[in-house]
């Protein structure tokens, strides 16, 4: 097998797009309660939102070659997810990568190690989730693999999944499941939306959920008012 896959599956734009709005804490409760990511992954400055398609890149550790080969094999609308190993002594990416991949219309980088210049982020409106930032620099040396199956973040990924990155964190819908877990997203923003309602109406969390025959069987005791 080649070290770099051209040719893989993508979900339906439309569906990718869907996900746009839609937040990662209520895609990973439809989804099942899976695919988030390591919380030590966050985005870089405040406000950061990302909504793609995986090109997945392997890089070896302190290496940062593969990234720029990724960055001409990406193309409009992909996210760089990368594995380098969790290195943080190396700052991965910087100002003139994203200036690169911002030019190609890649929507943003989420790396299981550290970048720098990450001041330069918000200037360029190039979301980027790390796990740390660091000035060190990396070598230049070492090949690797773009589109192969990665690890990132302690979940899988394969090339083409979805890949949603916000305030809260980042979570993976794999491409297989795009349809089944936009819809479960969307019918859950619904109830939420009618449970947030029901608030503004005077109920209260305890009553719609259910929570005061949990209380009860925990045996809590409380002093009258």
């Amino acid at each position: 097998m080649k070290d770099i896959i051209r040719r893989y599956s993508k979900p339906d734009p439309q569906i990718v797009e869907a996900f746009r709005s839609i937040g990662t804490a209520t895609v990973y409760e439809a989804a099942g309660q899976m695919g988030n990511m390591d919380p030590a992954i966050k985005p870089v400055f405040l406000g950061a939102r990302v909504c793609g398609t995986a090109v997945t890149v392997k890089c070896r550790v302190g290496d940062n070659l593969m990234l720029h080969k990724a960055v001409t094999v990406a193309g409009p609308g992909d996210v760089l997810v990368v594995n380098i190993g969790n290195d943080l002594g190396i700052g991965a990416w910087g100002e003139i990568l994203a200036t690169a991949a911002k030019v190609r219309g890649i929507a943003g980088l989420v790396i299981d190690g550290a970048v720098r210049d990450s001041e330069s982020y918000i200037k360029h409106d190039f979301p980027v989730f790390s796990r740390g930032v660091s000035v060190g620099a990396p070598s230049k040396q070492h090949r690797g693999t773009i589109n192969h199956p990665i690890v990132c973040g302690n979940v899988l990924v394969e090339p083409g999944d979805i890949i949603l990155g916000d305030a809260d964190g980042v979570v993976v819908v794999p491409k297989g499941r795009a349809l089944e877990v936009l819809q479960a997203s969307l019918e859950r923003e619904r109830r939420e939306n009618a449970l947030m309602e029901q608030l503004r109406n005077g109920e209260t969390t305890l009553e719609l959920l259910g929570l005061n025959a949990v209380l009860e069987r925990l045996g809590l005791t409380e002093e009258e008012e």
